[in-house]
C-alpha cells in the first residue's frame, strides 16, 4: 500500500462532492504530496480517473474496499 500525506474521508457523499473536496485540499498540498481518498460512490470511481487526466495530477491506485472506494492520489502541478 502506498504511504501518503493527507487522508480525504468523502464517504457519504455523492457526485461531484469528492471531487470539489479532492480539488480543494490539493489546492492547499506541495507538488509530490499524496492524497489518500475514500468514498462510497460508485461514480467515483470514473471520477478520480478523469480528475486526474484533467488536472495533471497522477492516480496511483483505485480500489474497491468491501464497498468503499480508496484512491491514493499524487500532485503534480
Amino acid at each position: 500500500m502506498n504511504q501518503f500525506d493527507h487522508e480525504l474521508d468523502a464517504r457519504g457523499l455523492n457526485c461531484p462532492l469528492p471531487i470539489l473536496r479532492a480539488k480543494k485540499l490539493l489546492g492547499t498540498m506541495t507538488t509530490g504530496e499524496i492524497v489518500k481518498i475514500m468514498a462510497t460512490d460508485p461514480g467515483a470511481v470514473k471520477d478520480f480517473e478523469a480528475f486526474a487526466k484533467q488536472t495533471g495530477n497522477e492516480l496511483l491506485d483505485s480500489i474497491e474496499v468491501e464497498g468503499e472506494f480508496h484512491f491514493t492520489l499524487k500532485k503534480l502541478t
